[in-house]
C-alpha cells in the first residue's frame, strides 16, 4: 500500500514539509515542519505548523511521529511544538549527537546533553518504524551534515537537503561536519533506488527559467537530469564543482537561531527569570591586521 502525501511549502524559507499517512489505519507522520521566525523583529509564530495540524485533524489522522531529516540551518523546527500539542514522537538520525557536540559549545548550551536525548528516536541505517500497515525505512545519507537521513515510505523517498529538484541540483556540503565526497556517495545511494521511486525534496529555490515551486521528482528524472549529479558525473568532478560552488555561498539567514533551537529538537532555550526567552548570537571579533 502506498502512503498518502500532502506537501506544505513555506515561502519564507523555501522549505517543503510533508504530512504522510497510511490510508488503511490513518497513522501519520510529519516530515520537517517549520516554526515561523521573523528575524528582524525576533517574532515567533506557529502558523505553518498549525496548517499541518489542521490537515491532521481534518483527515482524522493519528499522528505518530515528527521525522527530521537533519538539524536544519535555514529554519527553526516545529517538532517540539507538535510533540507538545499531540504527543507525537520526534525521530532523527543518530549522528545528531555529532552535530550537538559541534554546536553546544558554540552557543554555550550547557543544559543540552550531547546524547540525542532531546529526541525520542535516534535512527541508523536500516532501522524501521511502523506507520500503521506501512513501514518507514531509513537510509543514512550524510554529506550536507553528518546526521542526514532519507526516509523511505512506500514508493517515496524524503531526502531532505541532500538532493533538490533536477534543475537546481544538490545541497551544500560546507557546514561543520559536511563533506562533498560523502554527499556524492549518499546521492548515488538514493539514486540506486528503483527508477520509479518518488523523490520529495526539502527545499525549492526557483532556478532561472522556472516560476513555480516544485518538490517532487523521481529517481529516473534525477539520474537523467540533475544538473550536479546526473548519471555520468564522476565523484571527483562532483566534489570539485561542489567545493567551488560552496566557497561562494553566504551563510543561511537563520543559521544562528535555527541551530541552537534544532539541536534541542525544536525546543526553545529555557526562559529567563523574567519569563522571556533569549536566543544567543555568538560574535566573532575580526582583528585589525597589524602593519
Amino acid at each position: 500500500m502506498q502512503p498518502h502525501i500532502q506537501a506544505f511549502f513555506d515561502r519564507a524559507t523555501s522549505t517543503a514539509s510533508y504530512l504522510v499517512s497510511d490510508p488503511a489505519t490513518k497513522a501519520a507522520a510529519i516530515i520537517d515542519p517549520v516554526l515561523d521566525f521573523e528575524p528582524k523583529a525576533a517574532r515567533l509564530s506557529t502558523t505553518s505548523a498549525d496548517q499541518i495540524l489542521a490537515a491532521v485533524a481534518a483527515g482524522g489522522l493519528d499522528l505518530k511521529y515528527v521525522l527530521e531529516t537533519h538539524a536544519h540551518a535555514d529554519h527553526l523546527s516545529a517538532a517540539d511544538y507538535i510533540r507538545q500539542r499531540t504527543g507525537a514522537e520526534i525521530a532523527i538520525g543518530a549522528h545528531i549527537v555529532e552535530v550537538q557536540k559541534t554546536f553546544i559549545p558554540v552557543f554555550e548550551a550547557d543544559e543540552v546533553a550531547a546524547d540525542g536525548a532531546a529526541f525520542d528516536h535516534l535512527l541508523n541505517e536500516g532501522d524501521r518504524l511502523p506507520l500503521g500497515e506501512i513501514t518507514i525505512g531509513v537510509l543514512h545519507t550524510p554529506g550536507h551534515t553528518p546526521a542526514d537521513v532519507t526516509y523511505l515510505i512506500g514508493d517515496a523517498a524524503f531526502v531532505g537537503d541532500t538532493l533538490f529538484m533536477p534543475d537546481y541540483g544538490t545541497a551544500r556540503a560546507d557546514f561543520p561536519g559536511g563533506d562533498a565526497r560523502a554527499l556524492y556517495r549518499s546521492i548515488r545511494k538514493i539514486l540506486a533506488l528503483p527508477a520509479q521511486t518518488r523523490i520529495f525534496v526539502g527545499h525549492d529555490y526557483l532556478p532561472a527559467g522556472r516560476d513555480e515551486f516544485r518538490w517532487e521528482s523521481t529517481v529516473a528524472e534525477q539520474r537523467a537530469q540533475n544538473v550536479h549529479a546526473r548519471d555520468g558525473v564522476t565523484e571527483d568532478a562532483f566534489v570539485s564543482m561542489r567545493e567551488a560552488r560552496d566557497a561562494t555561498l553566504a551563510a543561511p539567514t537563520l543559521i544562528l537561531p535555527s541551530l541552537q533551537v534544532n539541536i534541542r529538537g525544536g525546543a526553545l532555550p529555557d526562559a529567563s527569570h523574567s519569563g522571556r526567552v533569549f536566543l544567543k548570537i555568538p560574535v566573532t571579533r575580526v582583528e585589525k591586521p597589524t602593519a
